[in-house]
């Protein structure tokens, strides 16, 4: 477990289960409190927006997420900016069965409206034109979701 506080009200904690190689993020920080997990096991991560009443599941970027087995180092000697980000568009439909997302995934969204993500690579005007919400993970990674159901 690490945890980071930003100096303001913005808390999060970061809980690293080696032998199930699942990674939870809990972020505290008033009406922008989320929570995430990322399941190295079977590729996929779920992101829960409290506000939102909303969770959005998206496949995992190996590439730049990284591995389980240094997260904790990685993220204990980073401040400010994240140097890498990833931008999904989030679907308008909800996913009705979670079974293929696997065991947290169902756990992190189960009961609550839950839409799927996919990858944006390069520059794209539409990511420029839907409100997005951002997640940023202990300084080592931003995420932004974007699209309707995240405004």
């Amino acid at each position: 477990t690490f945890e980071r506080n930003n100096g303001g009200n913005a808390h999060q904690s970061v809980n690293v289960n080696n032998d199930k190689h699942v990674a939870n993020i809990d972020t505290n920080n008033g009406w922008n409190s989320w929570n995430s997990v990322w399941d190295y096991g079977n590729g996929y991560m779920a992101t829960r927006i409290l506000s939102k009443k909303t969770c959005i599941v998206a496949q995992m970027n190996r590439d730049v997420m990284p591995d389980i087995t240094v997260l904790p180092q990685v993220a204990k000697g980073k401040k400010g900016r994240p140097p890498k980000e990833l931008h999904y568009t989030v679907s308008k439909t909800k996913l009705t069965d979670l079974t293929p997302y696997g065991k947290s995934v169902e756990a992190m969204c189960r009961g609550i409206p839950t839409y799927l993500a996919t990858e944006m690579h390069g520059a794209n005007f539409f990511y420029f034109s839907q409100s997005c919400f951002r997640a940023d993970i202990l300084f080592i990674l931003g995420i932004q979701f974007c699209g309707e159901v995240v405004y």
